[in-house]
């Protein structure tokens, strides 16, 4: 699987595993074995999120050596703020059961960012994070930041999918060496993407689904995708996109699903955040 090099030359596996929502930690625990046996080395997991430590079993009791795994993190709202974010990060470490991460991200722009941004600059000046970054960080915020910080943010995780394609924000990403990395790259089966005429008129040349064209949409724009899954069969899946390239066209035609606007999250308070997730923090 293709890599995805980092504006500090770390390598992230373009194609990873999410793991959100999946509340249940057995199944959480089976599907991300499931993801390590079919050869992704990308685990995306996250405090609020409540199922490291299932994350941390799956590959503990795995074959495969940590080293050749990458997992990310994230910090959440209510331990935002330097020493926040210091524990946060030694009980993401306990939970995921590594004395390091790869990468370790801001999972949202609110309360004091500025300091759990100091606080992952240093967690990665002494070598226990490889990588680090944000999530959700819109281009005011996110430009902040950078002016503002020793280190910029080497990814910024984000909505994106053939609906929400932030075109906008993705220049300013590239601009400042910011990659994507694309959560819900499947925008949750939501607006019948997987029946969707384009994408299926794309796959039926390819003999690809719907689902397996999104991500090699992604993928071969160099956008990190961490599709989540349940089901061992579309784990499976989702994973075989490596044997086929979209042609010019195929990319042209994706493009001009953009609607413009996002379909799950609203930026703007934490509140309403929280509301659209449907969670509640613990760890």
């Amino acid at each position: 699987m293709e890599k995805l090099q980092l504006s500090n030359g770390f390598e992230l596996p373009i194609l990873g595993f999410g793991v959100y929502q999946i509340g249940d930690l057995d199944e959480c625990r089976r599907g991300v074995a499931s993801a390590l046996d079919w050869d992704y080395r990308l685990i995306d997991t996250a405090a609020f999120y409540g199922n490291e430590r299932a994350v941390g079993d799956a590959l503990r009791e795995s074959a495969i050596p940590r080293e050749e795994v990458s997992l990310s993190s994230k910090v959440w709202i209510q331990q935002n703020g330097y020493e926040g974010t210091m524990q946060s990060f030694e009980k993401t470490l306990i939970n995921l059961q590594t004395d390091y991460l790869d990468l370790y991200l801001i999972h949202m722009p609110y309360g004091d960012y500025q300091g759990s941004w100091r606080a992952m600059e240093d967690l990665y000046d002494q070598g226990r994070v490889r990588a680090i970054g944000v999530c959700n960080f819109l281009p005011d915020r996110l430009i902040d930041l950078i002016l503002s910080s020793r280190i910029a943010p080497m990814v910024n995780q984000i909505e994106l999918h053939p609906f929400t394609q932030q075109i906008a924000l993705r220049k300013v990403m590239d601009e400042q060496g910011v990659a994507p990395m694309a959560w819900a790259p499947l925008a949750k089966g939501r607006r019948g993407i997987f029946d969707n005429p384009v994408l299926m008129r794309i796959g039926q040349r390819y003999g690809k689904t719907s689902a397996q064209i999104v991500l090699r949409w992604l993928t071969q724009q160099g956008i990190c995708a961490i599709p989540k899954s349940a089901h061992e069969e579309r784990i499976r899946e989702n994973h075989n996109i490596a044997d086929f390239s979209l042609d010019d066209d195929d990319m042209h035609d994706i493009r001009a699903m953009d609607t413009g606007g996002r379909l799950f999250l609203n930026v703007d308070t934490p509140e309403e955040t929280t509301r659209l997730h449907g969670l509640s923090y613990t760890q």
